[in-house]
């Protein structure tokens, strides 16, 4: 799929913002639909579904954040990246909770939007036909075989640690809030400090300098995200 292939469904009610992304995401070569309002999203993703979906979250007729529930529970198989003014973190971990892919902040620069936007598509692609191995820079997982490297030095993980680099690779790129890994390592809701010092540990043993990690990534009062792979 080349990026003229891409059609982008931009719902936000704000002319002057939908004019912004249509030029520039014009420009990168994405084709563009808009939607004013929820009523017309929900409308446009029944005539045709796009490959994804920018979402506001002031919406006038419906709360973004109820549209995003929406189209989650119907099992809308499509990458959504939130673009809103709110910088609050409670609103960004609502936002990734409800099943947003990614979350970018007004105002914000087209280039930084563009690689988020390929960061969400590629996922769904890792998604419909993952990969065994997972790689980025020195680090090597075999999700078949459960051997992690860096570099060719094998690093030997306890199972919590395992685990939790299992779930960031599956969803690499995308910020993983801190309540949906702990319900994926622990299976309920734990104290959040159990998540840090596993994430710690696993930085102290993947990590060249645990200190400034360049593979686990703090979304700070967030979560954490797994750089890409490549």
């Amino acid at each position: 799929m080349t990026t003229s292939d891409i059609e982008v469904l931009v719902v936000d009610d704000e002319p002057a913002i939908r004019r912004l992304l249509r030029v520039g995401l014009s420009t990168e070569g994405y084709a563009i639909r808009e939607a004013a309002t929820a009523r017309e999203a929900i409308e446009r993703i029944a005539e045709q579904l796009p490959d994804l979906v920018i979402l506001d979250l002031g919406l006038p007729d419906m709360p973004g954040q109820e549209l995003l529930r929406k189209w989650r529970e119907e099992a809308l198989a499509l990458p959504i990246v939130i673009l809103s003014s709110r910088t609050d973190e409670a609103g960004i971990v609502e936002a990734l909770e409800n099943g947003a892919d990614d979350y970018v902040t007004k105002p914000f620069g087209m280039k930084e939007l563009a690689a988020r936007l390929r960061v969400a598509l590629r996922h769904k692609l890792q998604q419909q036909g993952e990969k065994p191995i997972f790689q980025t820079g020195e680090l090597s997982v075999d999700l078949v075989k459960r051997i992690v490297r860096l570099g060719d030095r094998e690093v030997k993980l306890s199972p919590k640690e395992y685990d939790i680099l299992r779930i960031l690779v599956q969803h690499a790129g995308k910020v993983l809030t801190h309540q949906y890994l702990m319900k994926q390592v622990w299976g309920a809701s734990a104290d959040v400090q159990y998540l840090r010092v596993y994430v710690r540990q696993l930085r102290q043993k993947i990590e060249r300098a645990p200190d400034q990690p360049q593979y686990i990534t703090t979304e700070t009062g967030v979560g954490y995200r797994l750089r890409e792979a490549e």
